[in-house]
Formats: C-alpha cells, structure tokens, sequence
C-alpha cells in the first residue's frame, strides 16, 4: 500500500507548434515542469500547425488521436504547452472523458508547492484564485449539473450558484491583495532599512535551475564566520525555491556588499504570477548590480537568457549594469573556465577559484567609481563618524587627540556628504 501512495501519476504532454521558433524546446521544458510537479510522462505527443483550434486546440483528428494513445497507456491527464481557453478544456473533457491541464495550471501547481513564505503562498494563491475565476462552470460540479428534461425551469438555479461561486473567488482574492499588502510593507521596511546603508546591493536573477543558489552559497563562503543556517536552499530541480533571500557578502579586503538570490524564471510565465511576484523581485529592482546566471551548458541558454531579459523588463527591473554570468561552464566541453571577456564570466558555481574571479568582477563594476580617503571626523561630531562607521566601506580606524580617523572606500555621493572631512 505504501508503495500505491507513492506512485506518480502518468501524464501525456502534448501541444501544437503554432509558429512557435522554440515549440520543441518548450515542450522539453514542460516535461520537465511535470518532473517538478513529481508527476511522471508516460508520452508525447505534437501537433504541427500554423494555428491552433478556436474550439479543441488540436484538430479534430489529434483529439482523437490523444484519446486512443491515452486509453492504451492507461493515462487520464493530458498536460497541455500553452494556457487554453476554458471553453477550449471544456471541450476537449468532454470529447475524450480525459482530464486536461495546461501549462499555466501546472505552473501555479509547482509554485504552490514550492511557496515556504507567508508573502510566496500569498502571491501563488491569488495567482491561482484569478486563474480559476473565467474557468469556474456549473458542470465543475455535479450538483450544478442541470437535467435535460428540466429545460429552462431549473437553469437560474446553476447561474446563480455560479455567481456565487465566482462572489466568493473575488472576496478572497480582495482579501488575499489586503493580507499580501500588510506582508509587503513590512519587508518594504526591512528593505529600507538594508537601503538605509550605502551598502551596494548585488541580486542574482536568471532562469530556473540555473545555478543562482548554487553561487550564492559558493560567495557566502567569502564571510569570515560563514554558517551553514546562512546558506540558500538548492538542488537541482526548477523552483527550488520561489523565496527572495539577502545576505551580507564580507570580503577579505574589508569591502561588503548586500546579495540577493531571487525567484527564477521559465517561458511562458503566467502574467498573474508575474503581477503577484513583482514586491518579491524588489530586490533586483533596488540593485545597483545584476548578476544574470545562464546555465552555459544547456544547448537552449539563449532562450534561457531572452526569457529572463524580457521578464526583468516586464516588471520593471531596466537599465542595471549587468554581469552575464555563464554557469555550470565544466559542463561544457572545451570551454575554458574561469574567464572573463567584458562583461561576460564563464566558470563553475561549485569550483573555489570561479567564485574568487566572479567576486573579483563584481568589486570591478561595483566600486569602479569609489575613491579611498581619510577622513578626520571631531569628536563634537561623534554622530557622524558613527554613521560613517555602520553605512560605509570601512578600511582603518584610529583615535587621534583631534578625532576619529577613518580611512574609507567612499562612492561619489558619500565623497560629496563628508568632503569637508576628507583629508587632501
């Protein structure tokens, strides 16, 4: 019995190629969004046509087609490549008794799982609840059903259940937004105070399992009293983690800078998810750096690289110096690693001396415009030099008869602050 529990539903995956440049990629991609959502792909099949149809979305032959393939592998969910109309999974039920599930239905499966957070399970439930709001009908439940023989007698009865239903889905949602705005403003507090900081902030953001928590705990190796409970969640798997996590990078040479690890990303990413995950890609949003992790030895980065590029834009994160960084670089045969060329950083988020280049590279366009100064601070203005002290890149400290001497690596608006202090 134990072991009947544990056993993964077998799907079918399928989809029409509609024009689609990367169809074959996307399908791959969905097989392993299945993976994720700890279901199993028992086949595949495709479609290839210029459109799909208004009514079923494949052609009446591959409905066909889909159900006697289904019923040979003992298979009742078809996992669908693209998001459907209601009207369209409605149809499809009905013509083959299957169950159907399309890609942006799964995606909101493996986000619920995967949401650990008060504000992730917030913004994958509200995503969910606007999602199921036009699919809501009075078949979904048998009560609703109507009988034939009852003609028109008995159909207010099912609209108005369906009204209430969808009355209800819109009060939680309502107040669900309340709930996620109470949560929002507390980590935009915290947030603020991080910004309080003249600390620069560094996020890594990219497409799903390419290796962002992976380099995030290889740079954390950096801190003097590094812990384990510090360290990011990882493995390989797409969303291994949906939560935004920031921690203080301090470096040998007394520089430190704030790094984030945010939320990734894959195609065809649900546009209410994408609204619902906007506070949690805040992060990037205040950056003053990007680090973009591609997963170099995938044959599909560049599609990795225009998903994320256009998301980043989608909810408003534009114009930030980036670094490309190209992971997983001793995947790839014959690719040099470390290297930099410009931008560009191929290595290994597991190999010591790719993180040391990387870091190397993330000082080179953080502090490109910061200046080391002294500065002799008098001791009527204390407060001052503590400011200095707790905000600033701090590099020695001395106590002198006339004041505080800091000698500190200061960026060009922290020079204008305290120029009247700067020894020349």
């Amino acid at each position: 019995m134990k072991e009947l529990n544990n056993t993964k539903e077998r799907v079918i995956v399928a989809g029409v190629s509609h024009l689609q440049p990367d169809f074959e990629y996307t399908m791959e991609e969905l097989a392993s969004l299945v993976e994720a959502n700890n279901m199993e792909v028992a086949d595949t099949i495709k479609q290839k046509a210029d459109s799909v149809s208004a009514k079923t979305y494949f052609g009446s032959g591959k409905v066909t087609e889909i159900k006697e393939i289904a019923n040979a592998d003992d298979v009742k969910t078809i996992v669908l490549n693209d998001e459907l109309t209601p009207s369209q999974i409605r149809n499809l039920e009905k013509e083959t008794k299957l169950s159907f599930m399309d890609r942006t239905e799964l995606i909101l499966q493996v986000f619920s799982n995967r949401a650990h957070t008060k504000q992730a399970k917030l913004q994958v439930e509200i995503a969910k609840l606007q999602y199921q709001l036009p699919r809501i009908h009075p078949s979904g439940n048998p009560l609703d059903q109507q009988s034939s023989s009852g003609g028109l007698a008995n159909r207010g009865a099912g609209e108005t259940k369906l009204e209430l239903d969808r009355r209800v889905i819109r009060k939680r949602i309502t107040y669900l937004k309340d709930q996620l705005k109470t949560v929002d403003k507390t980590i935009n507090v915290q947030s603020r105070k991080r910004t309080n900081t003249t600390m620069p902030l560094v996020s890594l953001v990219g497409y799903t399992n390419a290796g962002k928590s992976t380099t995030m705990n290889g740079l954390l190796n950096f801190n003097k009293e590094d812990s384990d409970d510090r360290k990011v969640f990882e493995k390989d798997m797409l969303f291994a983690t949906l939560d935004t996590s920031v921690r203080k990078i301090d470096l040998e040479d007394n520089t430190s800078f704030l790094l984030s690890d945010t939320v990734g990303f894959v195609s065809k990413l649900p546009h209410n998810l994408i609204e619902s995950f906007k506070t949690t890609l805040k992060e990037a949003k205040d950056a003053d750096l990007l680090v973009q992790v591609i997963d170099v030895s995938d044959e599909h980065w560049r599609n990795m690289l225009d998903v994320t590029e256009r998301t980043l834009k989608e909810v408003g994160v534009t114009d930030k110096p980036m670094i490309y960084a190209f992971n997983k670089a001793d995947l790839k045969p014959d690719q040099i690693f470390p290297s930099i060329e410009g931008d560009n950083i191929y290595y290994s988020a597991l190999d010591k001396k790719s993180i040391d280049t990387l870091v190397d590279l993330i000082k080179k366009k953080l502090y490109s415009n910061f200046k080391t100064v002294e500065l002799l601070i008098p001791y009527s203005q204390q407060k001052i030099a503590e400011k200095i002290l707790r905000s600033s890149q701090i590099i020695k400290k001395d106590f002198l008869n006339e004041g505080s001497l800091i000698t500190a690596n200061l960026s060009p608006d922290e020079l204008a602050e305290y120029s009247e202090f700067i020894n020349d």
